[in-house]
């Protein structure tokens, strides 16, 4: 039986105790403004168990009325933190400035270095397609602003810069979709 969209958008909260682990995958929101942008973020982080997003910059975050409405709830059950940049968080991630995490063993070890790649989404003139790379985990996204894109440290700091071939006469896509696209091919290239 097919769902209709109200009940595709209704979930119990009690059903996030049955949910798999999370998966070593993160996603830095670099500086994004469309509130609707944001939770729809969430829905992808959601829907490929991403451990958690980190919302940087000049970005709104939960419980913006726009983002909840957008995320259908999901901004509940997605872990999230508010960092003031996406390289301070690529610092952190990597353990360069203070580990975060789980607390588990190798979380714990303040400023020892981990092994984490970081995935720029952009177009810039060191990008390659993103099929080309050879994803790993742990892994962290970044997507930026709709007008300006990834910040100029973020894709310095990053290991790579994912593009995604355009044919048209549109030459970009919305966050959303690329962050999709993206997160999705990392996924099946690891795990599929």
């Amino acid at each position: 039986m097919k769902l209709n969209a109200d009940e595709l958008r209704k979930f119990d909260e009690s059903q996030t105790l049955e949910l798999p682990p999370r998966l070593p995958f993160y996603l830095i929101i670099d500086d994004v403004w469309d509130t609707y942008n944001i939770g729809g973020l969430f829905r992808l982080a959601d829907a490929l168990a991403f451990e958690k997003i980190f919302i940087c910059g000049q970005s709104e975050t939960p419980p913006n009325h726009r983002i909840k409405k957008a995320s259908i709830g999901t901004y509940k059950v997605v872990p999230w933190e508010y960092r003031e940049s996406a390289l301070e968080t690529i610092k952190e991630l990597r353990g360069e400035d203070r580990v975060i995490g789980g607390g588990g063993e190798e979380e714990g070890m303040k400023g020892k270095p981990r092994k984490i790649q970081i995935v720029a989404i952009e177009q810039a003139k060191d990008s390659i397609s993103y099929t080309k790379i050879e994803y790993s985990f742990p892994l962290a996204l970044i997507v930026g602003n709709e007008t300006h894109g990834v910040s100029h440290e973020a894709l310095e700091a990053a290991d790579h810069i994912a593009e995604i071939p355009l044919f048209g006469v549109n030459k970009s896509l919305n966050v959303i979709v690329s962050g999709a696209i993206v997160a999705f091919e990392a996924y099946n290239t690891v795990y599929g």
